[in-house]
């Protein structure tokens, strides 16, 4: 395998994904989601499919079993040093999952896991979100840059990849 990145999805790039690029529409986008998460270079965290309210797209991500990752301790760490640091990550008037911080903790503890950083074919960590560095307003972006992580949206996985579609 040559070098290849690893993608953390955050649930705004699935919900674009889903609305420009219908499954049923252009499956040639959707299967190549799919190599990346069964060779485990797509990932995400559960929490992301909990905020996943359109029928047809949570029909497809629960199908995709190496795609979402549970919590585990080191994650929770990540998580509870990132909202000591961006509070306002978390909306406390938000009803529901809020997946943000759990994004980035995951793609961090990539970074922190022995067992990934051994593997030479790994280059990166890139969290995958449609959110856009505005000011100093703590989203994505904002925190990714503080934790050295690229962020980009969907397209430009689609560069990154190489995918070109007809």
């Amino acid at each position: 395998m040559s070098d290849r990145n690893y993608y953390v999805i955050d649930t705004s790039s699935l919900i674009d994904l889903n609305y420009r690029y219908p499954v049923d529409v252009f499956p040639g986008i959707w299967k190549n989601l799919e190599k990346l998460i069964a060779n485990e270079l797509l990932l995400s965290p559960k929490e992301v499919l909990k905020e996943i309210k359109d029928e047809s797209l949570k029909e497809w991500a629960k199908k995709q079993k190496k795609l979402f990752r549970e919590l585990d301790e080191l994650q929770v760490q990540i998580v509870q040093e990132i909202l000591k640091k961006y509070p306002s990550l978390a909306k406390p008037d938000k009803d529901g999952p809020q997946a943000d911080p759990f994004v980035i903790a995951l793609a961090v503890s990539l970074e922190k896991d022995p067992q990934k950083t051994l593997i030479k074919t790994i280059k990166k960590r890139i969290i995958v979100t449609e959110e856009r560095l505005k000011g100093s307003k703590e989203k994505i972006p904002f925190v990714c840059k503080d934790y050295d992580i690229d962020c980009i949206n969907v397209i430009e996985l689609f560069r990154t990849e190489g995918w070109k579609f007809q």
